[in-house]
């Protein structure tokens, strides 16, 4: 088997990729029946010359490999028929921005598997950015504090930077003396906290966040689901029933609204749940927030002020919750301040392409090396041969236009 890292393609760059240089160099060690070569790239994290020191090839024409990795989807002029695709499509929820893609992978007789749905036997994702993001978006959240209340500066990442840079870069700040409320459980979640931790910034019990006495630094509060949303009805929370009737729940956010000056956006929400922070909850006179760090960047979603994603060179938007529109940046103090970055992980791609690399090679390069049946990536699999698979049928219509 001959397998190929993609030069990535998309607009906005991406800088990361799906393996480091030492761990293509061990793979091809110890499989050298087969090879893992590098797509020539200059935007990449990782030089071509990288790749070339740890002994492994760098080539322009990827038309000889059988299975294809990147990170994000490949632009539709570069696809080549009947290959094997692996990244992020974003077209299993149909994604209307993507439907062409789609189509491509059906009329082109490609293979394509989706990071987003390697599964363990739990259903829980083992490839996954999801803690970087986390990591990323609380430093971009306190980079925009800063610049918003003219009270610090901390520098934009380079390609080159490194988590422990970030982390140190941190440690030097004299942290604010804030309220932060970071929401969620999960890796995005689990990200954030960890900076917060290791910066050290206070985490203190919900009771104690929800009073009223200041603080005299960073100090914040976890918060997932159970403890965002109430049921209509008064019964008691059940995450399997706010699954199954997520529409029996509405929005318990502004008692923590009422205490919080900046919000990290870590939770999953999906478009049957409630509003967490509709546009009349951002313009009450109750809502403290002004600094807002939706990591996970649901445009319009749990919270209406993330009106559009925002990028690495522009992370920051003013929202004005008045007339519910982006104004010009740290324009006026009463408007709320998104950071809105919807690749955030980007910012660190050396450390999380490694991280990935190493998430990727038990569950996906191994078995494909060794030629074994693996049902982590079948269940992944959207398209086989051109052709849905059973698991995807429900894409047969929005294929179809």
């Amino acid at each position: 088997m001959k397998i190929g890292l993609l030069k990535e393609t998309k607009t906005p760059v991406d800088n990361r990729v799906a393996l480091s240089p030492e761990q293509v160099a061990r793979l091809n060690k110890e499989f050298p029946e087969s090879e893992i070569v590098v797509q020539s790239s200059d935007i990449r994290a990782f030089t071509d010359d990288e790749y070339r020191k740890a002994g492994v090839r760098v080539v322009d024409d990827i038309s000889d490999c059988d299975v294809l990795f990147g990170i994000k989807e490949a632009s539709i002029d570069t696809l080549l028929s009947g290959k094997h695709y692996v990244f992020f499509g974003h077209i299993a929820k149909m994604q209307e921005y993507n439907r062409p893609l789609l189509q491509a992978f059906l009329h082109k007789g490609i293979t394509f598997t989706d990071y987003e749905y390697l599964v363990d036997d739990r259903g829980v994702r083992v490839c996954a950015f999801g803690w970087w993001a986390g990591v990323v978006g609380v430093y971009y959240t306190l980079r925009g504090y800063g610049l918003k209340t003219d009270s610090f500066e901390l520098p934009q990442p380079d390609v080159r930077f490194t988590l422990q840079q970030l982390i140190d870069t941190l440690k030097n700040l004299e942290l604010p003396a804030v309220k932060m409320l970071v929401t969620g459980a999960g890796r995005v979640s689990q990200g954030a906290q960890y900076v917060l931790d290791q910066i050290g910034a206070k985490r203190v019990c919900e009771e104690d966040y929800l009073n009223e006495c200041k603080v005299d630094t960073l100090t914040y509060c976890v918060a997932d689901v159970d403890r965002l949303v109430r049921r209509v009805d008064g019964g008691v929370f059940s995450f399997k029933h706010f699954t199954d009737y997520p529409s029996a729940y509405e929005s318990d956010f502004m008692r923590w609204a009422k205490q919080t000056d900046v919000l990290i956006s870590a939770h999953f929400w999906s478009n049957d749940a409630p509003v967490y922070l509709s546009q009349d909850d951002l313009r009450s006179p109750d809502n403290r927030i002004r600094m807002i760090g939706d990591v996970t960047c649901d445009i319009m979603g749990s919270i209406k002020s993330t009106i559009r994603s925002a990028t690495h060179q522009d992370p920051y938007y003013d929202y004005n919750p008045i007339t519910e529109e982006e104004e010009a940046l740290f324009a006026n103090k009463n408007n709320i301040t998104v950071e809105a970055v919807d690749t955030c992980p980007n910012a660190l791609p050396m450390d999380a392409s490694k991280y990935f690399g190493e998430m990727l090679i038990p569950h996906v390069l191994e078995p494909l090396l060794k030629g074994e049946e693996s049902k982590v990536i079948t269940g992944a699999t959207i398209i086989k041969d051109g052709k849905l698979t059973d698991k995807f049928l429900y894409l047969s219509d929005f294929a179809q236009g």
